[in-house]
């Protein structure tokens, strides 16, 4: 028999979930999966249920949660089936509650490329706007070095996504990063999305954006997206 995955530390909310169950924080990476499962609730009816970890107060080292490791947790599955990884977590939901590819791709060359875009945020863009956040608000200390370091890879990487989306070389503009012609809103556009929008929370200027007129479009055109709204909003706050 499988070694339980809960402990009689678990929340009861969480042992006791049924179906989908998402434990997150309303940080960047938490934000793409929950705006990813807020549209296929528009999209389908998708239900799942939510636990607010605090990653401040070192939830996510407690034993109960280090038994599991996830973020997402499917119950349908016997004996449960657990996901760790935000890229891992969205790939998860688009294969088995994305039944139309509303949010990917049926041809496996646009799929491909959703996979690449994603992955390049998920292994390039993150990670920097991340140490950038750390270097410059979190920090015991300023490190000048590592603060403009990362400053300056972060912007090299924006400068990766206004040349998809300006269509420098492909001579089209696009209004997502994957998808023939101007692209299609995908997992894509969500995962980079929540990190990307936080440009001034990270600390860059008006000036450094300049450079990236169709990177800014794009995020006011994902940021109209009701469900969008609601997968950054109040229900996902600890209050």
């Amino acid at each position: 028999m499988a070694p339980s995955i809960y402990t009689d530390e678990t929340p009861d909310d969480v042992k006791n979930a049924k179906g989908l169950h998402l434990l997150t924080m309303n940080t960047p990476n938490g934000q793409a999966v929950q705006i990813l499962l807020e549209e296929l609730k528009e999209a389908y009816g998708l239900e799942w249920t939510t636990t607010l970890i605090n990653i401040m107060t070192n939830d996510q080292k407690k034993d109960w949660f280090l038994r599991r490791i996830p973020v997402l947790v499917d119950n349908t599955a016997n004996p449960p089936f657990t996901v760790m990884e935000t890229s891992a977590e969205m790939l998860y939901l688009v294969k088995f509650a994305d039944k139309n590819d509303t949010f990917g791709f049926k041809d496996e060359k646009e799929r491909n490329q959703c996979l690449q875009w994603t992955f390049f945020w998920h292994g390039s863009g993150a990670p920097y706007q991340g140490q950038v956040n750390h270097f410059s608000r979190a920090a015991p200390e300023k490190i000048e070095y590592a603060i403009n370091r990362f400053k300056n890879e972060t912007l090299r990487v924006y400068g990766v996504l206004e040349i998809q989306l300006s269509g420098k070389y492909s001579g089209e503009e696009r209004d997502y990063l994957a998808g023939n012609g101007k692209g299609k809103y995908s997992v894509a556009d969500i995962k980079t999305w929540p990190w990307v929008k936080g440009w001034e929370k990270t600390g860059f200027t008006e000036e450094e954006m300049k450079p990236f007129p169709h990177l800014k479009k794009w995020i006011a055109r994902i940021a109209e997206r009701p469900a969008v709204q609601k997968g950054i909003g109040e229900a996902y706050t600890q209050k």
